[in-house]
This record gives structure tokens, sequence and C-alpha cells, in this order.
């Protein structure tokens, strides 16, 4: 170990030289440097020979004081005179005082100073023990291990001058010299100013010039597009903004940072990257949007420059991007090479930290508490975004109980609060990166992440301190499926659509909407996004940018997205204190949603200026009372001058005040708006491509391929296993099919599918396997690309069974492989130049697999069913005894009872702490998986079932804890014999009109004569819609079975018996 302290600019640069060389070049278990290096960048730096680590003191410890003597006078020859200083340590351990002794007559025979230090690894001596547990959390230990990490006493903490006098009070010349080097650091880093690149301009411009001209022929550009869509707009008011806007980014020293961002967008479009229509509060310019960073017109929606960019408070614009996924890292690339390549830039690290629910999990697992004990404390914490401990323990008057009742449970819940919010990991961050005028390490350390990855060390916030350009280049993966649909369409139907010039008012696309049809559709597909959809019924593209803004637990928690919905379908009034809120709130039918209409009617009611309309809703949004104070009075002011009534002023600015908190950007939701629609569009209009594309992109998720391919049957969608004369890499459409790619197939590569494809090209059609196999190139198309082949039904289209395909494989791939091997040396068959019918494929009879095991091999081959799935015979099943899937898991809440029906496809045994034998099984059902955990007691009774594979009915509870929502089962049986299994109410339906007392006494025999325990009921409905339920006597009850159910349905209708 070294300690090295910047003295100035020069030495913190040289610092920062030399931790990046320490990760870039010397990493090796950790950063390391060596003396050669350190010579190289010495100056401006102070070095301190660090504790028993150090190479000073290790050489001591070790008795070897002759090496110590050598290795001080290197360092101090490297650093300089007066410049290395020796350190002494007192923790009360054994051999220190030998070490300090020692240290101090090399100081002496060497003339080099020392300095008293402490090593410091937490704040107060109480610390000690929740700084063991954090050792044992970063080591995988639990407290109770004998071989863990550990400090050998308590002294290792942040001692008080007065402490660290009386520990080295037979040397004052070591307390005084670390007063001398802290009034020796005089480095001040400097804040605030801008550090961009240099964008490359032509010759005669200015960067203000070349921005103006830019801006300006990108504004009769759009005004062309405009045009062209038949949207009314007035040339002047738009040219007017944009001379404000320019008078703006010019006056604050933006312009260079607009043509940054122009420039690397204008590459990605050229390029044919897709680029997202815009991203936070961006859209609210017409800069952005003239020169093609945004595709949003901000003045068609009311949109404000000041929001994004306000002259009354300086800070760097932010321009967030969205990038399709597969290009993101080409545009990364290219600003790269752009701006002096990886030296000047890189992207941004970011630090994980330990948040409340996690922190009580990893102190009680290190603490060695039960399972279940540590669950429940974790699970009393509220589920609420970034809480900490101290907000749930106000809130939850269980952790006091708990707390009285159990020391330990005490102990774990300090420890917790002393350790969360401390940094559990660092990553790159998914989407930043910055863009430097010079070398970054002129500015900042780097890092070399798990992955190779450099980045800096400092964090987002560090970074913009500094006055470096960030930039966040996000990968969104919506755009990718909207560019493949298109390109898709285009190759089905030879239609080329400008998704961007899609009408905003298409009647399919609204009615796909309010029908809530919307799996698949950007960030409208969640069960309560469609819950509101079917209440809202959204008829205008205003309402998709309300529903994204509105969509929030605030807003939700409020109730007003109820009053909005109600003000919107005219069954609750829409009422306006003053008639000049009407044109602010008509849009959102009298309700504040917008950040933006709080900054409109601070400047029409009280006279503020959109910048300081800004400044409003930003105090509004952080609530703090003094700023709010000041504000409310500066508006009070300004309605006073304005003429406003006093009362209403005050009224109108507390109903501000409480949805300031709950206003979204409405730049930003107009912008993801448009993402929505376009999807929205693209489903109604052309499905199959747009599941296509959809599917495609999220092969690598399992259960939302299988919820996808489930939607696609629910629209009548046809969905094709991949096939040998159909398929193309990925999916395709064919005769208004959607069929599935080869590239889903496990065990066949890249290179195989385009060689059977290149193959089928040159035949048209493949006839038999034995043709397959003497046309593609054996090399490449092995026997696991077959076997995956014929598994997966991308075979059948030959013509044999799946079974009999298998079985003749080898023969046919001899066969192919010899004619190939003919081909290569030149010889021919001796009959090829006679018209001799070839020996036929194989009669041999050969048994088909079983729909069982049919089912098996294709999940097998691709990762999930398609011709079928073992569940389809248990459609009345499914109806009558389940009330949950795998996707409507994932969105219930915590606790919730649910009994879903599925096959175990993956069984993980596991082993209590008490010794005791349980599973984790995953359960999938038609629309995707769920993990189910069995407890021991129910893990014994189900074991058998497991390995059966067979259909299961699971009741339980959801446990939402954790990144995936699990189900804690309370009983599982085959689904096959829920109907002896269920114990709930049992109703059957009859419908009075026509209804024969003869029919009535049938029943009453058939419930005779299959007596239970079951609560049966009679249901009537009259005529008139009347309704009636009937108890029927206790030795009328039933067990159902099949037999019971048979009988009732064949004497009132399928639908005539319902099990609750």
């Amino acid at each position: 170990h070294l300690i090295l302290l910047s003295e100035n600019e020069k030495g913190y640069k040289n610092l920062l030289k030399l931790v990046t060389k320490g990760y870039l070049e010397g990493f090796y278990y950790k950063p390391r440097i060596d003396k050669e290096l350190l010579s190289e960048y010495s100056e401006g730096l102070i070095a301190l020979s660090s504790c028993v680590r150090g190479e000073v003191a290790h050489n001591v410890n070790r008795e070897n004081v002759p090496r110590a003597i050598k290795v001080a006078a290197q360092y101090a020859e490297i650093m300089g005179e007066d410049n290395f200083f020796l350190e002494l340590q007192n923790h009360q351990l054994e051999n220190q005082d030998r070490i300090n002794k020692e240290i101090i007559g090399i100081g002496k025979k060497l003339g080099l100073p020392v300095v008293a230090t402490n090593n410091c690894h937490y704040i107060d001596r109480e610390d000690f023990r929740a700084h063991e547990i954090l050792l044992c959390l970063q080591t995988g230990k639990t407290i109770s291990d004998p071989y863990r990490m550990q400090y050998p006493a308590d002294e290792f903490y942040f001692k008080s001058p007065k402490e660290m006098i009386a520990l080295f009070k037979d040397t004052p010349e070591a307390i005084e010299n670390t007063l001398k080097i802290a009034e020796r650091c005089e480095l001040e880093l400097e804040f605030g100013k801008l550090n961009l690149p240099e964008y490359p301009i032509p010759e005669s411009y200015t960067l203000e010039t070349y921005l103006d001209e830019r801006s300006r022929e990108g504004l009769k550009k759009r005004f062309s597009e405009l045009a062209g869509r038949k949207i009314e707009f007035d040339r002047e008011i738009y040219e007017k903004r944009l001379d404000r806007e320019l008078g703006i980014i010019n006056k604050m020293g933006y312009p260079g940072y607009f043509l940054i961002v122009w420039d690397f967008i204008h590459y990605a479009k050229k390029n044919g990257i897709p680029v997202g229509p815009g991203r936070g509060s961006a859209a609210g310019s017409v800069v952005a949007y003239a020169l093609e960073i945004t595709d949003i017109d901000p003045l068609q929606y009311g949109l404000l420059f000041e929001r994004f960019l306000n002259p009354e408070r300086v800070s760097m614009p932010d321009i967030d991007i969205d990038f399709c996924m597969d290009g993101r890292d080409e545009v990364i690339k290219y600003v790269t090479e752009k701006y002096g390549g990886n030296q000047n830039v890189t992207q941004i690290i970011t630090f994980g930290s330990m948040n409340a629910k996690g922190v009580i999990r990893d102190v009680g697992r290190v603490l060695d508490m039960p399972y279940g004990e540590v669950d429940k404390l974790a699970k009393l914490v509220p589920n609420k975004l970034n809480i900490t401990l101290n907000d749930a323990f106000k809130e939850e008057k269980q952790f006091d109980k708990l707390r009285k009742e159990n020391t330990n449970v005490d102990e774990l819940l300090n420890i917790a609060k002393n350790l969360e919010g401390l940094q559990r990991h660092c990553s790159t961050h998914a989407a930043g990166v910055v863009i430097s005028s010079k070398a970054l390490t002129e500015f900042c350390p780097l890092y070399k992440g798990g992955n190779d990855d450099v980045v800096t060390q400092y964090a987002m916030g560090s970074v913009e301190m500094l006055g470096l350009l960030k930039m966040d280049f996000l990968g969104l993966r919506t755009l990718t499926v909207i560019d493949n649909a298109l390109k898709m369409i285009k190759q089905s139907q030879n239609v080329e659509l400008d998704i961007g010039a899609i009408p905003l008012d298409d009647p399919a696309t609204f009615k796909l909407l309010c029908d809530a049809k919307t799996l698949g559709v950007f960030q409208l597909e969640s069960s309560g996004m469609r819950d509101l959809l079917k209440k809202l019924k959204p008829d205008d593209f205003k309402d998709i940018i309300a529903l994204l803004a509105m969509y929030r637990p605030g807003p939700l928690e409020s109730g007003m997205v109820d009053d909005y919905v109600k003000r919107k379908h005219g069954t609750m009034e829409e009422k306006y204190d003053l008639p000049q809120l009407e044109s602010i709130l008509k849009e959102t039918h009298g309700v504040i949603l917008y950040q933006e209409q709080v900054m409109k009617i601070a400047s029409v009611l009280a006279g503020f200026s959109m910048g300081d309309a800004d400044l409003l809703r930003r105090a509004m949004g952080k609530k703090k009372a003094e700023e709010m104070a000041a504000q409310r009075e500066k508006f009070m002011t300004g309605s006073q001058e304005k003429k406003v009534d006093g009362k209403k002023s005050k009224k109108i600015f507390d109903l501000m005040e409480k949805f300031a908190g709950y206003g979204f950007n409405k730049s930003h939701s107009t912008a993801y708006a448009q993402i929505s629609y376009q999807t929205a569009y693209l489903k109604a209009h052309y499905p199959l491509e747009f599941f296509g594309a959809l599917i495609t992109s999220d092969m690598d998720n399992t259960d939302k391929v299988l919820r996808y391919i489930h939607d696609c049957r629910e629209m009548k969608i046809t969905v094709q296993p991949p096939d040998v004369n159909l398929s193309q890499r990925s999916f395709s459409v064919s005769d208004n099919k959607l069929v599935f790619g080869l590239g889903a197939i496990k065990n066949v590569g890249g290179k195989a599918i385009d060689n059977i494809i290149e193959a089928r090209q040159g035949l048209g059609q493949f006839t038999s396997m034995e043709q397959l196999c003497e046309n593609v190139d054996m090399q490449l198309v092995n026997k696991r690309v077959f076997e995956g082949l014929i598994k997966s039904g991308a075979c059948d289209s030959l013509g044999r069974s799946r079974a009999g395909m298998m079985k003749e494989l080898p023969a046919c791939m001899e066969r192919g492989q010899g004619k190939q091997r003919d081909e290569q040396l030149g010889q021919s068959n001796m009959f090829d130049s006679f018209d001799v019918e070839e020996e036929k494929q194989s009669d041999v009879t050969v048994e088909e697999w079983s729909d069982a095991d049919r089912l098996k091999l294709e999940r097998e081959s691709i990762g999930f069913y398609i011709t079928g799935h073992p569940l389809d015979g248990f459609t009345r099943e499914l109806s009558w005894f389940t009330d949950a899937t795998s996707a409507s898991v994932a969105e219930a809440g915590n606790g919730k009872s649910v009994s879903l029906a599925g096959i175990p496809i993956k069984h993980l045994p596991k082993t209590t702490r008490k010794g005791d034998k349980m599973g984790i099984i995953t359960l999938e059902d038609l629309q995707g998986s769920v993990e189910v955990i069995l407890w021991p007691e129910i893990y014994s009774q189900v074991l058998d079932l497991l390995l059966a594979e067979e259909p299961l009915l699971v009741k339980g509870e959801v446990d939402s804890e954790g990144n995936m929502p699990k189900v804690i089962a309370k009983s599982v049986f085959p689904l096959a014999q829920a109907k002896q299994h269920h114990h709930g109410r049992v109703l059957i339906h009859f419908r009075t009109l026509g209804l024969e007392r003869e029919t009535l006494m049938a029943v009453k025999g058939i419930l005779a004569s299959h007596k239970g325990t079951n609560d049966t009921r009679l249901h009537f409905i009259f005529p008139d819609d009347k309704e009636r339920v009937v108890t029927v006597a206790e030795e009328l009850r039933i067990q159902p079975s099949d037999e019971v159910i048979e009988q009732i349905q064949a004497l009132l209708g399928e639908d005539a018996i319902l099990f609750e």
C-alpha cells in the first residue's frame, strides 16, 4: 500500500493518471503501479508510507530493517525532498510499538519526517460490529465462521484530534506534520466550467452561425412535411420561436452542444439506424425539432422550451436519445472516433447501493438468522420506490414490537440501518457516455470493469460537475421492433410504410386501444394499463399522451385519474375557477396533469416569465418549505397585480402545489406516446409483421414469446412451426401465416441456416430428407442440426413422420456425405446419365411419437411448445379451477391467493437449514412461466408428480419480493384430479323460460346420486334478467366428478355448471 496526496493541480492530474494506469495496465487481482511509473508522475504529490501493508512497515514487521531502509530511500528519491513521510500508527496491536520505533529510527537515519495516521474503516468505535458484518458480506462468509476475515481490534475508526495527540504524546512532531501536510494540500477543483469537445465547423462559420443555418434549413424542411400532411401552421410563429430559442442557446454558450448532438443523430439516420422521436424535455425545443434531433412539433402540442433550457438557471442542456438496440454501439463508435478515441470518450460508472429490503436480508444471512424470520422482516418494509429504513420503521409499527421481543432482531435492524446506502457494487451505466475536449485523465480517473469496459471512476453527477459533456445513448428495443416490422412489411406486402407519417386519428388503431388489445404495444401492455384503457376509451392522440403521464403511483393514488376519466366521459362536470384556466387545462378536462400546465398558469395568472415559472415548478417538486413560501408570496403578488381575486389565487396555488408533485413532463410523454401509437398502428394494420418483429426481438425471453404467441392465437393468427421450405433465419410472413425462423431452433447456427436457405433457393423446395441431406453442406449442417430440425417440426413438410425421419436420418446423412465426397473428387454415379428413378426413402413403418413425446421434444428443441400444449386438453379445468396465470402473477399484489395450472418444466431440489428437503419448480402455462416454492411438507407429497411432468394445479400465495414474483404453494395436485380436490362452491345455472318440473326433478336425482360435501347452489335466471340463488339441502350436496358434470351438461347445456 502507498498513500498519495495531491498537493496542487499538477499533482491531482498525475494522481488521475497513476490511478488510471493501475486499473488499465497494472491490474492483477487489484490495481497496481510500479516505482518507475510513480517516478514519471510524482510531481505535485505527497507520499505516505502507509500502514503495515505498506512496503516499509511490511519489511520492518518481517524484521528485515535493511530492506525497509532501502525501500524508504527509494521512495524519498522518487518523490523528492519533503514529499515522502513515514507513517506511524497506533491501533493498540501487537508489534505496532516495535514497528513504530524502527520506523522512527529509519526516519532519523535517512532524514525523513514521520507523520501520525490512523486506518479508518468506519466512523465511530461503535461501528465495529457493523464493519465486521460488512466484511462478511464482501467475502461471502457468516459471522459464525472462525475463518472469516476480521480486524483484531475496534480501533480502526475516525479518531478525534484529542485521541490522536494522546496516542502519539511521545512523538509530537508526527502530529505536527499532519497539520503541515494538510496546509500544503491546496488543490481546488474547478466546477462549472464547460469542457465541451470542439465541433469541427466549416471555414468562415462560427458555432453560432453554423447552428443558425442548420436550424433554418431544417425548419424549412419541417414546413414542407407539415404542408404535405395537410397540417395548418403559422410560419411566423415558428420562426419567432426559433429566433428566441437560438438567442437563449447562444447566450448560454451551448451552440456547440446542439451541433454535436445533431451530428451523431444525423449520422445514425443517414446510416439507417432508427432514432427515437424524442425523450425528456428536449421535445419542447423548436431548434431540436428543426435539426431532427426530435420528431415532435413542440408548437402543435404546446410544449415549452424553458422546461428544457431555462435562461434563469444556468445548467447544461440534457438531451437523452433512444437508438435502436442493434445500432446503438455503432453510434457510440462513431462519436468515439470523431472526438479523439477512447482516451476522450468513454462510458460512465454507476454504483449499486444497499437498499432497505436487501440490506435486511444480507445482514440476516450473515448473522445466521432463520430465513423465515428474516424474510418476514424484509416483507414488513413497504413496497415504495427508494424507501429508507427510517421511513419504514415509522410506517410499520410491527418493527418496534419485534425489536422488543427479540434482541437478535434489534441487532439486525440496527446494523442494517448502519449499512443501508453503502455501495455494494459498481457497473457500467446503461446509457451514460462522457465526451471530453481532451484526454479524460485530465479530469477524472478511469476504471476497467468486469467485461473489460473502460469507464470513468466518477459517477454521473461528479462527471457533470467537472463540466464534461455527458450524453445518454439509450438502446430502445421497441425501435428495433418497429424497424424490423417495416422491413417485413416491405418484404411480404411490398409496402414502403413511412411510420413517421401515419395518420394520428386512425380508427382501427383507436379501436385496438379501446379494446385494450395492447400486448406488445409500447408502454401500454401491463394489466393495469389495459384496465385504464378500457375505462378511458381513448379517441384522440392527446389521450395517449395523458395516459402515459397518468399511469404512475402518485396520480393513481390521488384520485386524479378517476376524475380525468369521468370528466372525459361527461359524468363529472369540468370546472375552472377562473376563465383564464380553461385554455390551459381544457385538454386534460380541468385536471392539472402536466408540469408545463403549472408553468403556464404561473405565467398567465401571476406574470411569471417562463424561466421563473420553471423555477416555481422545480421548487414545487422539491417541496422545500422556505423556498415554497417565497414562491407563494411571489405568485400572490403577481396575481394581485393582474387583478386576480386573492382567495382564488390562493386556492389555485394550493391546487398547483398539490398536483405539481404528481405532474409529469409533457414533452417526454408526447414523444413516448408517438412510439406507443406507432406500435399500436402496426399491430392494428400489420399484425403478422408486427408480431414477427416483436417475437424476434424477445426470443431470449421465453415467457414473453409464449404470451405473444397466445395473443396471436387470440387474434386468429396462425403461428406455423419452423419449416425448412418456408422459414428464414428470423420470423417471416408466408401465406398469411407467421412462420417461425430457423434461428429459433437450438443447436442450429447461423452458417447452417444460411446454407439451408441457399440450397432451398437453388432447388425451389426440399421434398425428402434424403434430398435435403444431399443438397446442404454436411460439414455445416451436422447431425445435431438435423435432429433439432426434426424435433422442432421444421422437416414436417418433407412428408414423413418425425419418428420416421429420425430413424432414417443416419442413412440419409451417409448418402448425402457420400455424394458430396464424390463431387469433390470429380466422380459421378454411372447411372447419372440415365433417366432412372432413384431408390425411394425407406417405406418401413415407424410408429409416430405420442403427442406428449412430440410436444416434449418440440420444447426441448425450441424452448417452448408450438403445435400444441399439454394444457390444451384441460380447457374446462382451467376455466373452472384457476383464477391466475403466470402473466397475472407477475402483476399481482404480495400475499394474494392464487390458483394456477401448468407443466413443471424445471425442478430444483433444495435443503433447508434444518436439513429438510424442499424444492423450487418452474411452472409453465400458456402465457409463460412462474417459480413455485414447495416447502418440505408439500414437497414430500408431490415429488412423484414432478418427475412425471404432468399438468399440475397449484394453490398458493404470491411472493412479490425480489426480482421476480413467485408462488408459495399451499397445495399441489394433478390437474386431471382437480374436480376430486375441489372443496369450493358448485353453481348450477337454470334459465326459467321453458323450464319444466321434470327437468328440476332430474337435476335433483343427479344430485342425490352423487352425494358429497361441496356447497351446492341453484342459480335461476328469469326472463326479465332477474336472478335468484338457492342453496340446496345438505343431503343434495355433491362431490364433483366427470359423471355428474356430463349428466348436468347433457340436461342443461355446456355452461350449466360452474365451480367457485
